[in-house]
């Protein structure tokens, strides 16, 4: 079943999303409609806050990119709880954009060297050293367990010429192609 994205300004994406236990009611049905959810809106990644659950949920399947980014081909991952270890790189900067910010892309600086902990599906362990675009879509996922977005890593010069765009989204004067959750309205 596709779940609606909830976009920029819904509270639930400023949420620290909690860690999920390996009794938690329903969640190959929640892995199952997030994975349909992100092909239907043709993304790489979706984090649980990103269809109104403040969980430690993201799933991936980067193999769209892989011809640009070999790195990515064939991975597709069910990560719970993960954990990021930032290793030792510089910073690339590249665009990105977000299912939940549709219409906008902006260039962020991240390290693209990462280790990665989590556990999958069936509550196995894993760790792995992750590095180039693969890192980047990992970072962007896993911000949204902490209550980021990407744009949180642009200047504030940047964020102020996007604005606009940002407040057309929060008011809800887009059009996505996917179903989507507009922020609450607030009371004048």
């Amino acid at each position: 079943m596709k779940l609606p994205v909830y976009l920029y300004g819904h509270p639930v994406l400023r949420k620290v999303a909690e860690p999920v236990t390996a009794d938690r009611e329903g969640l190959k049905e929640l892995l199952a409609n997030m994975y349909e959810t992100m092909y239907a809106s043709e993304g790489v990644g979706l984090a649980a806050p990103q269809v109104g659950l403040s969980e430690r949920i993201v799933v991936i399947d980067a193999d769209p990119v892989g011809e640009t980014f070999p790195e990515c081909a064939g991975r597709k991952l069910t990560l719970i709880n993960p954990e990021i270890e930032v290793l030792d790189g510089e910073r690339v900067s590249r665009a990105e954009g977000c299912l939940s910010l549709p219409g906008l892309s902006e260039n962020v600086g991240r390290t693209e060297h990462i280790r990665l902990r989590w556990v999958d599906e069936n509550f196995e362990a894993h760790e792995e050293e992750i590095s180039g675009f693969l890192a980047r879509i990992v970072q962007h996922e896993c911000d949204h367990l902490e209550g980021k977005v990407y744009i949180d890593h642009i200047s504030p010069i940047r964020k102020q010429l996007i604005r606009s765009k940002l407040n057309n989204i929060v008011g809800g004067k887009i059009r996505c192609d996917y179903p989507v959750r507009f922020a609450p309205r607030r009371k004048a």
